[in-house]
Formats: structure tokens, sequence, C-alpha cells
């Protein structure tokens, strides 16, 4: 019996791959490397096989089950990727995970096309932010304004003729954003080539979205971020200030073609209604910050040329809250920030009778959200800055601004700390006086002392008021002493509140002193250290008015403002002094350290820019020197 032959392996029939005979030929194998195999599927016609091949291997004449011998590589990988995903086989991650697109291979080609459809010179020249490059983007641009013009000229009335222009013009003003990474090239292209004008013109264009385009372009051109960034670069190569020029350049050159004006005439054609219409506002309100981040003095020019005053005190007013609302705000508290004209501006336009108004929602609740609370900060700031000026006080006086104050301090809320910030400059300066007044009338001192010794949480422990807070409420005790009126009924009843509960609110300034020393020492050392270090590099110490901040800030002026009120106490009422006196004592300490700081004090304050000419009553150093005369005659 034959083993081999009883499990022999029957011979299959031959399948579709090309095979080699028992024993190739030279040429047969050059053949076959030169020519690559093909493999017909089901419906390939007998004339598309090879010359070489036999018809009878393609098509076995055997009508029995066949086995054949098929490459898995041939097999179509889009049946088995889900969907037809075109980038389910991409490259694993480190991880070895894989992320399909989502897309077939016919919708990848079709996004492709969009995308590169109207710019397909400009990602060209954007490759490299070369002079040659930007000048290519600034001619394609103007090439898509006249255009667009010369067909909006020939058919205005149908649209349909011009707007495949204004499709390529939306596209050239895109392409123009990257721009604004190479400042120290583009900008002087910008004013060079007229573009910068041309952006003016666009801005009183038919189409609002054409509009909008424009100021998304200026908007990223002007961005600080751009001096910022170059600048670095500037100064690790050398060429300081380059980037700056250039941007000066490009803003003189807007600003000469009065680009404010058009950009505020824009904000009353614009419906924020519409989502794009809303970014074209916050585009411009940006282009105002840019331009008086770059030179403050425009808020003048701003306010007087143009009626974005009147439109900020409306859109403010607006009572559901967006962010276009908190940066209305913001910018209109930027234009008030050192700038009398436009203060006085603000209370000829009922601002303040609008601004109380507004707060006057916070009486009783909190902000709803972060965007909300935003918004309410800015409109504290705007009043806060509008109130050095004598005149809004006065209005502050007429539309009842202290006691709306008052009542928000009293409900102990989120808006609380920005109502006692809003009393502290308004009652501060000589002409503080009838504020002051008013202040103690609408039983202001309840409210503040109810503030200023914090919050009982247990028999012996008292909470500390936030510091700033409690700074600025210790400024409206230093002008309530400085500007109400000896021996009337107000200032009568502000020294019994230091006197009742047994010198507690004396007290409660005293450890507000020690602690206010204590942080000031701190900073003395760290500004010695500096000193002493600048002296060993043979550096000539020219840093005195900065450590003199600093050290306002570390302490210095809480530790000042509270040794003043106590020098008023001490002249006012000898109990109080010797309450005083002893305190001290205890510390090791004397009235002659209060006077110590108040001499530094006096040295160092500065003439009030608020006080009327003609007013008797004494200035700021005058008041020091009578109260360091009383105490060193103690």
């Amino acid at each position: 019996m034959d083993i081999d032959k009883l499990f022999k392996v029957p011979k299959l029939p031959a399948g579709r791959k090309r095979q080699l005979p028992d024993a190739p030929t030279p040429e047969m194998l050059k053949r076959m490397r030169m020519d690559p195999p093909a493999i017909p599927g089901p419906s390939t016609p007998p004339s598309s096989l090879q010359n070489g091949d036999n018809p009878e291997r393609a098509k076995p004449k055997s009508s029995g089950v066949t086995i054949e011998d098929v490459d898995e590589d041939t097999e179509d990988s889009a049946d088995f990727a889900p969907g037809g995903d075109a980038d389910y086989f991409a490259e694993e991650d480190d991880e070895g995970r894989f992320f399909g697109g989502g897309l077939t291979d016919e919708q990848k080609k079709i996004f492709n096309i969009f995308d590169g459809s109207g710019n397909e010179g400009a990602q060209d020249d954007l490759d490299e932010l070369s002079i040659t490059g930007i000048r290519r983007l600034l001619l394609r641009f103007d090439r898509a304004v006249k255009k667009n013009q010369d067909q909006r000229s020939k058919y205005p009335d149908d649209p349909s003729k011009f707007i495949d222009s204004e499709a390529d013009l939306d596209s050239a003003i895109k392409a123009l954003l990257p721009l604004a990474q190479a400042p120290k090239l583009a900008y002087p292209e910008l004013v060079r080539s007229g573009t910068a004008a041309t952006f003016i013109d666009l801005l009183s264009h038919e189409n609002a979205d054409i509009v909008i385009d424009v100021v998304e372009v200026v908007h990223e051109l002007t961005d600080e971020d751009v001096v910022n960034e170059e600048g670095e670069e500037d100064d690790q190569s050398g060429k300081d200030g380059e980037t700056e020029e250039a941007l000066k350049l490009l803003v003189d050159e807007l600003l000469k073609n009065a680009i404010l004006e058009l950009l505020v005439q824009n904000l009353t054609r614009l419906n924020e209604s519409e989502e794009s219409d809303r970014e074209g506002v916050f585009h411009i309100l940006g282009i105002f910050e840019n331009c008086l981040g770059f030179s403050p003095e425009l808020s003048t020019r701003l306010v007087s040329d143009t009626k974005i005053l009147p439109w900020l005190l409306e859109r403010i007013s607006v009572k559901s809250h967006d962010e276009n609302q908190g940066y209305a705000a913001e910018v209109l508290s930027i234009l008030l920030q050192d700038n009398r004209e436009n203060r006085l501006s603000l209370g000829s336009k009922g601002g303040v009778e609008t601004l109380l108004k507004i707060l006057s929602q916070y009486r009783k609740r909190d902000p709803a959200d972060a965007v909300e609370t935003e918004f309410m900060e800015n409109v504290f700031d705007t009043l806060c800055s509008a109130l050095v000026e004598p005149e809004t006080k006065q209005l502050f006086l007429q539309e009842e601004g202290v006691d709306l104050m008052v009542i928000i301090m009293k409900e102990k809320k989120q808006p609380r700390s920005r109502a006692i910030k809003v009393l502290d400059h308004a009652l501060s300066g000589p002409t503080g006086t009838p504020v002051c007044e008013m202040f103690v009338e609408a039983l202001g001192l309840k409210t503040l002392f109810s503030s200023f010794m914090g919050k009982k949480q247990k028999a012996t422990a008292v909470a500390t008021p936030a510091s700033e807070d409690m700074s600025h409420m210790l400024g409206i005790l230093s002008s309530l002493f400085s500007n109400l009126p000896s021996e009337s009924p107000a200032r009568m009843r502000l020294l019994t509140k230091f006197v009742e509960g047994t010198y507690e609110k004396v007290d409660r300034l005293l450890e507000i002193r020690e602690g206010a020393e204590a942080r000031l020492k701190v900073a003395e050392q760290e500004i010695e250290q500096e000193r002493n270090d600048l002296v060993a590099d043979g550096v000539i110490v020219e840093e005195e008015s900065t450590w003199y901040l600093r050290r306002l800030e570390g302490g210095l002026f809480v530790l000042q403002t509270v040794d003043y009120i106590l020098s008023w106490l001490c002249m006012e009422d000898d109990g109080i002094r010797e309450h005083i006196t002893m305190i001290l004592g205890r510390k090791n300490k004397t009235l002659k350290d209060i006077v110590a700081v108040l001499k530094l004090y006096r040295e160092n304050v500065g003439d009030d820019e608020t006080r009327v000419p003609d007013d008797q009553a004494p200035s700021q150093q005058e008041i020091l020197q009578g109260l360091i005369a009383f105490l060193e005659g103690c």
C-alpha cells in the first residue's frame, strides 16, 4: 500500500494569480519584473489580459468548488473602514490609538475644492511673509476692490451681476489677516500702497459683511499684542522700536482718513441681533481700545468729534447682559481716565444719572454670572473716574447717589465693595464737604462702622475685611475728618462713634496700624537689600521714587492714613488721646512715632488738582503741619 498516494493532496485548479513555470528563463524573469501582476475582476473581458497569460487560468473550466490564492493586500480596504472613512487607516498615535476623520474620499475632495477656491495664490504668498508676497497680496486685494466697484456701478440693481466679485473681495480682505505677523514689513507697505486708505473707503460699503471684514482686519492689525510679541524680537536683534514705529505709521494713516468717525457711524448701522453684526461691534470697540492704548490723547478727539458717548451710554443701559455691553462699559471707563473734558461731557449728557440707574439694580442682588460681574465693575469704575471732578460730585448729590451707595453697603452683597470705593472717591478732596455731610445725614456712619469692625464670628474672634475695602474705608474716615466743619452736628456724631463701646473703634485702628507696620518692615528689608546690591555693583541709586511707591503698596499708605485719623482723634478728644497713648505704650511706642509718619506724609503729599482757587479751606499740607505741631506739643 502506497502511503504517499493515500495522503497525497489532489491538484487544485489554477487560480488567477500569475505563476512561474518550474524552470523560468532569464528573459521571463526580466519580463515579470517589468510587468506588474494584474488580477482581472469577474467582469474583466478576455482582451484585457496580458499576451502571455493563459485564458484558461483566468476562467477555469471546472465547475466544481475551487480554492484561489488571493493576496490579502488586494482586498478593498474601503469596504472594511466604518462608513467608508477616508482617514480611518491613518497613522496611529504614540499610544496606539487611531481616529478617523468622518469623511469619505468623495466628501474630502469636495471640501478641499471649497477650501482652495478663491485663495489659490494667497496661500503661496503667505507661506513666507516676504515683501514680495505682501505686495502680491495687496495687489490682489486692490484688484478685487476695483472689480467690485466696477460691477456695482454697472449693475447697481442686479446683485447677481456683482455677487461673485463681492465673494472675491471678501476672500481678499480676509487674506490680509496674517499681515499682523510681520508688522515691520507689512505696515509701511499698507500705507505706501494706499491700502490703509482703501480700508477707510470700504467702511462705507453697501454690504455690511464687507464692513465687518474690514473692521476685523483693522482690529487684528492694531492689536497691542503685535507690539508686545514683535518687541521681544526687536530687543533680541538690537532693533528697538521698529515694530512700534510701524504701528504708529499705520494708526496715523488711519486717523488721518477719519477712521474714528466712520467706525462710530457703523455702530448705529449694525444690528446686534445678528451674530455677524454683533462680532462687528465687538471688533469696532476693540479698535477704539487699541487706538486709545497706543495714544491716550485720542480720547478727547473721540468724544468731541463723534457721537460715541451717547451710543455707549445707551448701549450699557440695555437690560440684557452680553459681552459687547461689558466691552462698551470698559471703553467708557477708558475714555474718562485722566480726562477732565470727557468727564464733564459725561455729566452734561446725563451720564451720572444713567450710571446710577444701572447700578440701582444691584441694591439687593448679586450679578448673575461672570459677564455681568465684569460689566458691573466697569460701571462702578466709570463712576469713580467721573467723581474726581467737583461738577460730577454735585450731580452725584442731586441724583441721590450717596443714598444709593449706602443702601448697597447695607445689603452686604458683592457690589458692597464697589460702593465703598465710590464713596471714597465722592467724599475726597476739599470739594467733597457737601457729600460728607450728606453721608452722615443718610446714616452712613452706622453702615460704615459695621463693615469697619468686621462681622463677629465668635466672642473673641473678629474677621478682617478685605485689604482693598479697608483702604477705602480708611479713606472715607480721613475725608470725614478733613471736610466736616468743626463743632458741626455731623462731626460730633463722628467723634461719638469712636468714644462708644469703650473705644473699640480706636482699638481697631491701632490693630490695623500694627499690621501695616509689620508689612512695611518686610517691604523695607527687601528694598534695603536691593539698594545694597546696586551699591556693591557700583550702580548709582536712582530708584527712590519707585521704592517709595513700593513702600506705599507694602503698608505705608495704610499706616499714613491710620495715623492721620489717630492724630485728629487726639486733637479732638482728650479721653481718646489718653487711650491711644496707653495702648501705644504697651508696644513701647509713643505719639512721636505717629509724628514721624505724618512728617513723611507731608513731604510727599501733592497739591490737590481739584481744589477751587478761591477756596479758603486749608490744604492737606497745612492740615498735616497743624496736626504735627499739636502732637509735638503733647
